[in-house]
């Protein structure tokens, strides 16, 4: 349920000169990881506490550990904890994004709870940030994943790159800083299925990477199979690009113009050749390939189409159940 307290400061009324600094944490199942994330953050906002004060908002994908009785826990003990927990699973980009809706900070930083991005990295990031950059990204130098993932993520990568109307930078994750202005960009946007790597990068602010060395996860499990990375991938072509449709439209174009040649050549052979036996076994594939091109064509329509669907259809992006440390007013979905 929704608490009343909250921190003593607001982002309006902060008597402080500091900047706040919203780190935002998405949490699926991550009960292992807080303990170890939580005295991190502490000793972050220790060692930056002369440049900036910190909150921490964790949003919770509808865990079923022991992650939100954590969180209420921490929250209970350090006001700048805030969490969300939402009514189910809304994906990996859409929890983000409600975290993002419920940040109060001057910048939003947003750092995964298996640590493999170090959260110290924000000094580096502040320092970009206050020089005129609204947007600071890592760029992961290596990743403790084997070379067949790894090699999967690059051809991804640069697929999405090449394919995409703006340029989206490679090998760089959701391990980010954002300037407010970029943050109440993206809130206004209405994306059913957002790919926040591509729509920060179209929104065209200042952006710089910073590279670094991704640890390996220590505890729990990684929620992002290959089944995943491929259906972000997806969404990040559909929702960036339309080369699909136009591909789908060549290659339509294509098909019918070796339809109408094959068409002429049979046609041809069967004057110079009447008695040339017929050809059910060719009759057959080309049959069974125009088929499968037009399913394969109908299935990009329907990718777009699908889309357009669920933003005529105004879903919430996610349904806030219970909520740490935040007004009821303040609850925005």
């Amino acid at each position: 349920m929704l608490t009343q307290e909250g921190p003593s400061k607001t982002h309006g009324d902060r008597q402080s000169s500091f900047p706040l600094i919203t780190i935002a944490i998405p949490v699926l199942n991550e009960a292992d990881n807080l303990d170890a994330l939580y005295e991190r953050l502490c000793r972050l906002g220790e060692a930056m506490a002369a440049r900036c004060t910190l909150e921490f908002v964790f949003s919770d994908n509808h865990s079923n550990d022991l992650t939100w009785t954590k969180l209420s826990q921490l929250a209970s003990k350090d006001s700048r904890v805030r969490a969300i927990r939402f009514s189910k699973n809304v994906g990996y980009q859409r929890s983000l994004l409600a975290n993002y809706m419920h940040a109060r900070g001057d910048a939003v930083m947003q750092i995964d709870a298996d640590l493999q991005d170090p959260p110290e990295l924000l000094a580096e990031f502040f320092d970009l940030w206050r020089s005129g950059y609204r947007v600071v990204y890592g760029i992961r130098r290596a990743r403790a994943e084997c070379a067949a993932i790894n090699r999967f993520r690059r051809l991804g990568y640069w697929t999405i790159d090449i394919l995409s109307e703006h340029p989206i930078p490679r090998n760089a994750g959701d391990f980010r800083l954002i300037d407010r202005a970029v943050l109440d960009a993206l809130t206004r946007m209405n994306v059913p299925s957002p790919y926040l790597r591509g729509m920060i990068a179209g929104l065209g602010f200042e952006q710089i990477g910073v590279p670094y060395k991704r640890d390996p996860r220590t505890l729990g499990q990684s929620k992002f199979n290959l089944a995943r990375i491929t259906q972000l991938g997806l969404a990040a072509v559909i929702d960036h690009s339309v080369v699909p449709l136009r591909l789908a439209f060549l290659v339509g174009a294509a098909a019918l113009v070796i339809s109408i040649v094959g068409g002429l050549y049979f046609l041809i052979g069967k004057i110079v050749q009447p008695d040339c036996p017929r050809g059910f076994a060719s009759v057959y594939v080309l049959l069974l390939f125009g088929i499968g091109l037009h399913a394969f064509l109908l299935g990009i329509v329907g990718e777009y189409l699908l889309r357009t669907y669920r933003i005529l259809r105004g879903e919430p992006l996610a349904i806030v159940e219970e909520a740490l440390n935040f007004r009821t007013d303040e609850i925005r979905l």
